[in-house]
């Protein structure tokens, strides 16, 4: 047999379709589990289906199915006819511990959202009516804790790529919990940062502030980026997943803006998921665009001529590509001194 036409026939295989396809299952039993917090009810100890059930106010034969499939994708460990966390659940998924992801609950969210994809593949656009202030404090407040999870372990590094010597005020569009605020003023005495989002997101966004001491180098304001002014007089203006919740029409208005809040000479920094020209790549971001298609208006993922176009266009210059260790990219560019 040749082994060429061996290796293409199990490309080609429909148990790897089917793999993909069923996917969905093994989320769906982990997602569940995280949202009736199983694993914090397991905690340290073996406990038979029936406790956790009566603990989590479940059914006992349904709960036990569930763990039971639990075991099988490798979450938790059962000896005896009784249930454990595995160390892997242990660590990352008991509320209350340091490395407890908090954010997952924002994936359960989109799990209601993603449903509604055949549908908006049809219609071209997101089904869904509600704007982000009108999701309600839980939702809210569960996407805010994902994207302070993910930021707060970037920030640093992202920083650090950053040229911060003539800095002393930026501004932190869409800031949300105000991770990137916060590296950004731990990174060098004198900065100053100023996050503007919405008036439900600012809310979280204090309390985020305080707990890290930081609320005399971290200050909020309330706005919509896409109505409001911006103020002015900043030296970078900074667009950490924003540009994908946009219209092209809408980032080459908001980044014109931007420009505008900026002293001569300052910098834009836009952080996304840039597209290879096919907009294939990265798969992150060709799977993310979906994720803009359910859940927003008219977000997508753009590549990177159409980001320079924006800044081209809005008066900045000298424009650079810088990638990330974590998958985004950087793209900056400079406000032309006259």
């Amino acid at each position: 047999m040749n082994i060429n036409n061996s290796k293409a026939k199990d490309v080609l295989s429909p148990d790897s379709i089917g793999e993909i396809a069923r996917a969905f299952q093994r989320s769906r039993v982990l997602l569940t589990a995280y949202e009736l917090e199983l694993f914090t009810a397991l905690g340290e100890e073996s406990k038979s289906a029936i406790e956790v059930a009566d603990m989590l106010g479940t059914d006992g034969h349904a709960t036990e199915r569930l763990m039971n499939a639990l075991c099988a994708i490798g979450i938790l460990e059962k000896k005896k006819g009784k249930f454990s966390n595995t160390s892997l659940a242990s660590r990352f998924l008991i509320k209350g511990k340091p490395d407890f992801m908090a954010g997952m609950m924002h994936l359960v969210n989109l799990w209601d959202t993603w449903s509604t994809l055949t549908q908006a593949v049809r219609h071209g656009k997101s089904i869904l009516d509600k704007h982000v202030n009108e999701t309600g404090e839980k939702w809210l407040s569960a996407f805010i804790a994902a994207m302070h999870a993910r930021a707060y372990n970037q920030a640093t590094a992202l920083v650090d790529m950053l040229e911060l010597s003539d800095v002393s005020r930026v501004l932190d569009i869409g800031g949300g919990s105000g991770a990137y605020s916060m590296a950004f003023v731990r990174a060098r005495q004198g900065i100053r940062s100023r996050v503007f989002d919405l008036p439900n997101v600012i809310s979280l966004t204090k309390n985020y502030i305080e707990q890290e001491r930081l609320s005399d180098k971290v200050e909020t304001a309330v706005g919509d980026y896409n109505i409001d002014n911006l103020g002015s007089g900043f030296d970078l203006v900074f667009l950490s997943a924003i540009i994908h919740s946009n219209s092209i029409e809408e980032n080459r208005k908001l980044i014109r803006k931007c420009s505008k809040a900026l002293n001569p000479g300052g910098q834009v920094v836009v952080q996304d998921f840039i597209m290879d020209e096919d907009r294939t790549s990265p798969p992150l971001g060709a799977l993310f665009s979906l994720n803009m298609l359910v859940g927003t208006e008219s977000g997508d993922t753009y590549t990177e001529s159409e980001v320079r176009m924006w800044m081209e266009a809005a008066n900045l210059s000298n424009i650079i590509r810088k990638d990330t260790a974590f998958g985004t990219t950087l793209i900056i560019g400079r406000k032309i001194k006259k």
